[in-house]
């Protein structure tokens, strides 16, 4: 899924049929940019950023005045206690490349890959620190290298946060990921697990962020058999992306008591 060592080769999504949904791709790269600094991509078999993907050289105190900096508020406290060297690199780093885009759901994952491949590049050119905000992670370029540099191909695991809280009623917990709008595709949301399935519920959250990566739809309503527990999991399709739990649409299923 994300082979960029080597030339381009299509990502297809083998279980994709149209839909009006919209994959969202948000990067920063924080480090020190010449204004004209050649990006060597094809090295990581990207052509360049596809069409629909922009990228903005800022000044890092320019973009530290924007409500939705990273490195500030909720999500600046995560990332510094997540990982605070790799944070105050990118605090004290001088500009910021800014990469966004949002495509039309597709046949391929090919925006995909070419927008990592420019990141992996610009962590040769200057890149020291790169802040994923759709899966709330900071990596230092050798972190998110080895994360995503990965012989073979990184899973699609690689993209997306998988979560664990427990609720309220004692013995159950809630599983629930973010980063599914990379793909164009809601996260996924399963509550009521008791505490001894937390790692079947986890395994099928990650078969489902597999079949979303690569194109599969739920439909609203749908009942989902799991060998070896009683009662299906009901999808129920709701939110967007103001909803601060994801920043997606989500597919909510409910374990069975």
């Amino acid at each position: 899924m994300t082979e960029t060592t080597t030339p381009a080769a299509a990502w297809p999504r083998p279980h994709w049929h149209p839909s009006d949904e919209q994959g969202v791709l948000l990067f920063f790269v924080f480090g020190s940019f010449a204004e004209d600094v050649a990006i060597p991509s094809m090295k990581y078999g990207s052509p360049g950023l596809p069409e629909g993907v922009e990228m903005r050289r800022m000044q890092n105190a320019v973009l530290a005045r924007w409500e939705g900096y990273p490195l500030a508020g909720a999500l600046g406290e995560l990332l510094k206690e997540e990982n605070p060297d790799a944070f105050k690199t990118a605090k004290d780093a001088p500009h910021v490349m800014a990469i966004r885009g949002r495509f039309p759901d597709r046949d391929s994952l090919d925006y995909l890959r070419d927008t990592l491949g420019v990141v992996a590049a610009l962590t040769e050119v200057g890149g020291k620190v790169v802040i994923d905000p759709q899966i709330l992670t900071l990596f230092s370029a050798n972190d998110w290298r080895e994360h995503y540099l990965v012989q073979g191909g990184a899973p699609t695991r690689n993209h997306v946060l998988i979560l664990c809280s427990p609720e309220e009623t004692t013995g159950r917990s809630w599983i629930r990921t973010r980063g599914m709008r990379k793909f164009g595709r809601p996260d996924i949301s399963i509550t009521n697990v008791p505490d001894r399935e937390i790692d079947r519920a986890g395994a099928l959250a990650e078969r489902f962020v597999d079949l979303g990566a690569l194109g599969a739809h739920f439909e609203n309503g749908q009942a989902i058999e799991v060998d070896g527990v009683a009662g299906d999991l009901i999808v129920e399709l709701s939110g967007d992306e103001n909803d601060p739990r994801f920043n997606n649409s989500h597919a909510a299923m409910r374990w069975a008591d």
